[in-house]
């Protein structure tokens, strides 16, 4: 386990000097002061006009619905920005080293293969976790500055983005362990699109009370359940009027159960695992 730590601190130190990660902060710190600059326009107008006449009850309740809108529209940005920063993190990480021949420097010493890969993982999950706590932090600060709203459930809704970047990762990581890095990103990608895809196919399906297609939005999430990690973070973020009245473009028609939020869990772990095992047999 000490060898993994070592590893890990290595991997984490290794990470933060790669331009990708500054080009992530930089980007993000840019998305941070528009999201807070475009909030304060949208939500000093909206209040303005709610003064000009007596501010009723309705006025108090769209001010919020509204505010919770756009606190989702900012989480559901910083989670494609996890994602992608998940998937770019990990898709070079092993085909890069096995490439460029830097992976014989580490195997050559006494550590296991599987030391490698779980000291690379949890390196990216600290900075993961650093960078989401850094975005997403930025947003539910800023709304609540200007605004003084909470959405409700935050805690457990920020965790599930954060289990949706990891499981990115993760495949990524798995990917990487026995294709080039090109081909990773092309992967992961293309599969992260076809979840997007499918949710969106099982919500229009849950509204026309199709069965088919709301079958195919689950058969999508069992092959990538990135997209239903997001839709049950949506909703437990959610404010309960919008989700009576359906009046949000986040709002979860077809709810993703907390069933589905654990086989997201041991899809990590098999995806890991995955990993540990191709990358031990790969020939170097």
């Amino acid at each position: 386990m000490k060898k993994i730590w070592i590893l890990a601190r290595m991997t984490f130190r290794e990470a933060i000097r790669r331009r990708i990660v500054l080009t992530g902060l930089v980007l993000g710190v840019l998305f941070l002061i528009v999201y807070t600059a475009g909030f304060r326009m949208i939500y000093h107008e909206v209040t303005y006009e709610a003064s000009l006449g007596e501010t009723t009850a309705l006025d108090m309740v769209a001010v919020r619905e509204l505010t919770n809108f756009l606190l989702l529209a900012g989480l559901y940005a910083v989670a494609f920005l996890s994602v992608a920063m998940g998937a770019l993190l990990s898709a070079d990480t092993l085909a890069g080293e096995i490439n460029s021949g830097t992976i014989q420097t580490i195997v050559t010493k006494p550590l296991r293969r599987s030391d490698v890969v779980l000291g690379k993982w949890l390196a990216f999950a600290w900075l993961l976790g650093l960078y989401l706590v850094l975005m997403a932090g930025g947003v539910v600060l800023s709304v609540y500055l200007q605004s003084g709203y909470l959405a409700r459930n935050l805690p457990t809704g920020l965790a599930l983005i954060y289990l949706e970047s990891l499981l990115v990762m993760t495949f990524a990581l798995a990917c990487s362990s026995a294709m080039p890095a090109l081909a990773t990103g092309g992967t992961v990608f293309g599969m992260y699109g076809m979840a997007f895809i499918g949710g969106w196919i099982e919500q229009i399906g849950a509204l026309l009370n199709n069965n088919t297609a709301v079958q195919v939005g689950i058969v999508t999430s069992l092959l990538f359940p990135t997209e239903a990690v997001w839709r049950r973070a949506s909703f437990e973020m959610q404010s309960a009027l919008s989700e009576i009245l359906g009046s949000s473009p986040f709002v979860t028609v077809s709810v993703p159960n907390m069933v589905m939020m654990g086989y997201a869990v041991v899809y990590l772990v098999v995806m890991l695992a995955i990993a540990v095992r191709v990358f031990r047999n790969r020939d170097l």
